[in-house]
């Protein structure tokens, strides 16, 4: 079957995975934009890890959920903003806010994939792709 939207199936699954409590997730297939998100997470402190195994078309990455002392979940919310049907931008100063700054912004710039706060530094717009909380 051919898949519209790789990257809102991804956060789905990431999504679903926090809400079973469950340890890890599976993401098929593997492309530098998904791989690019999975590190911002890491470097956010959303994810525990992230994990690229098996060679060609049949490559997966293994994402490691992260969870509180009691259990708790790290991610409340994580929702897909650009769509296939309805691109989404932002202008260098006008770079969307999450939660009043208790979220990320991804953010997919010229100069790479970053977070809205790496993003307003660096004085640069792009595509909004997900909001993270």
């Amino acid at each position: 079957m051919n898949m519209t939207d790789p990257i809102a199936d991804m956060l789905t699954r990431i999504r679903n995975g926090v809400h079973a409590n469950l340890e890890e997730v599976e993401v098929a297939p593997v492309s530098k934009v998904k791989l690019e998100i999975a590190r911002i997470l890491k470097e956010e402190g959303y994810i525990e890890n992230y994990a690229v195994s098996g060679e060609g078309v049949e490559k997966k990455m293994t994402v490691v959920l992260k969870y509180g002392p009691n259990k708790q979940k790290i991610i409340s919310g994580i929702k897909r903003i650009s769509k296939p049907g309805l691109r989404v931008y932002a202008k260098q100063d006008a770079i969307p806010k999450v939660l009043n700054g208790m979220g990320i912004a991804i953010i997919s710039t010229s100069s790479g994939m970053m977070t809205d706060r790496e993003a307003r530094q660096k004085h640069a717009g792009g595509e909004v792709i997900a909001y993270v909380w």
